[in-house]
């Protein structure tokens, strides 16, 4: 049923926002580096392999340069038409299409890279592999501006290893235990809110959240 759902939601999206993302293929095809599409390994179900697509916001090779996978605060590697791009998550849309190729699902953990799963315990990887991934989810939601929480820091790699990657694994496995229609439902119209109004305190919207790390 979830399934049949993610691909009529999907397909409906695509057709409702076609006039908003041919207008920003085409400008990112001719600003930037001229990338539109940015492609990624990310970790799926029963740990299948596949390619994430976002629009491209970063130069390219950003993996490679400064701070690797984790995206700073006002960091330089960011192309300036994907500031509002970032800011706003359109970046994510064309995981619509992930969804129609079955690799993601609208609502789930966030796929993690292959580096960034070995972080998770083992028995958090087994939980969180027996789903698809998801476009939004409590993890995106809770953690919406992880940045910020290190951008200041000069131990930015260890805090997050520390302290972001456990809490964001208790996220994911509190959704997964608790998954429903009606939780997934929650968690579509919160995503809007929060992309509307990004410094609304989403705690009190859920009951039994894992207990927020003294330093976040």
């Amino acid at each position: 049923m979830q399934r049949v759902t993610d691909v009529f939601l999907a397909g409906l999206a695509i057709v409702v926002l076609t006039p908003l993302l041919l207008p920003l293929a085409i400008m990112l095809r001719f600003t930037g580096e001229g990338e539109v599409l940015y492609r990624q390994s990310r970790i799926g179900i029963d740990g299948q392999i596949f390619k994430i697509y976002k629009f491209a916001t970063m130069l390219k090779n950003s993996s490679n340069i400064g701070s690797g996978t984790l995206t700073m605060k006002n960091d330089p590697r960011v192309l300036p038409i994907g500031v509002f791009l970032r800011k706003t998550k359109i970046n994510e849309l064309p995981q619509l299409l992930n969804i129609l190729f079955g690799d993601m699902s609208i609502v789930g953990p966030r796929p993690l890279l292959p580096d960034g799963e070995e972080l998770y315990s083992p028995t958090d990887q087994k939980v969180i592999r027996s789903v698809r991934p998801g476009v939004t989810g409590i993890g995106s939601l809770m953690l919406r501006d992880e940045e910020s929480y290190y951008a200041h820091r000069s131990d930015a790699h260890e805090f997050y290893m520390r302290v972001i990657s456990p809490y964001k694994a208790e996220l994911e496995v509190w959704y997964i235990k608790r998954k429903s229609f009606w939780l997934d439902i929650k968690l579509i119209i919160l995503t809007f809110v929060a992309i509307i109004t990004p410094t609304i305190d989403l705690d009190g919207y859920f009951n039994g959240l894992p207990e927020k790390p003294s330093e976040l």
